[in-house]
């Protein structure tokens, strides 16, 4: 689909998004689905120069495997910088800088593809999550 390189194509991604995929994934795989697609749409809208025609592809593709459906999100727009999107390192009262860190947080994965053209963000998340360290009593 194409959403306007526009903050409401984030909104119109996310409805798309739940819609179409309420019903075939857990509800909160959906969930960090929804909060995945936000940060990049919102990536591409604030860092990206748009598509022809002023807009942002966003796509989703679901796979079966043996554990469930794996999930693969993705976000092209007409590139931005002259470096890929990165992660950065935020000040504790910065105001961004995190959005892919919270990408990386809840995707199993996730990567950049620059072309002649643009790039595409996309993100995977794999049916079996996977396990998260021990937590330690902080003080």
């Amino acid at each position: 689909m194409v959403v306007p390189h526009h903050p409401a194509g984030a909104r119109l991604a996310r409805h798309r998004l739940a819609g179409e995929l309420a019903d075939v994934v857990p509800p909160i795989l959906l969930a960090d689905l929804i909060a995945v697609l936000a940060e990049l749409v919102g990536n591409a809208v604030r860092h990206a120069r748009p598509l022809p025609g002023g807009v942002v592809r966003v796509a989703w593709r679901l796979r079966p495997s043996a554990h469930g459906v794996l999930v693969q999100l993705g976000v092209t727009d007409g590139g931005g910088a002259s470096t890929a999107p990165r992660l950065r390192t935020a000040n504790a009262d910065a105001a961004d800088g995190r959005g892919l860190h919270i990408v990386a947080g809840l995707a199993t994965r996730w990567g950049v593809e620059r072309d002649g053209m643009g790039q595409r963000v996309w993100a995977e998340f794999d049916p079996v999550p996977t396990p998260l360290p021990d937590l330690v009593p902080a003080g």
